[in-house]
């Protein structure tokens, strides 16, 4: 029964949005990372991934890629 309360009143809070707090996320993909951030923090984050690190050395925890995966 509680189970079921829970379940209502995430749906209730969730109301179709698809963002995300990059600090809350567990291991779900670069799609829930990139939720994350406003489109223009993104772009100036992958920005300053490619030029220091276009390896992708530091790719732990929620990781901006230096280029979009494929999917």
């Amino acid at each position: 029964m509680r189970q079921n309360w829970v379940t209502a009143f995430a749906q209730a809070l969730n109301q179709g949005d698809d963002r995300a707090y990059v600090n809350f996320l567990a291991d779900e993909g670069w799609e829930r990372v990139r939720a994350a951030y406003p489109a223009k923090t993104w772009d100036r984050l992958v920005t300053i991934k490619r030029r220091y690190d276009p390896s992708n050395a530091f790719r732990r925890n929620q990781n901006i890629p230096p280029e979009a995966p494929q999917a």
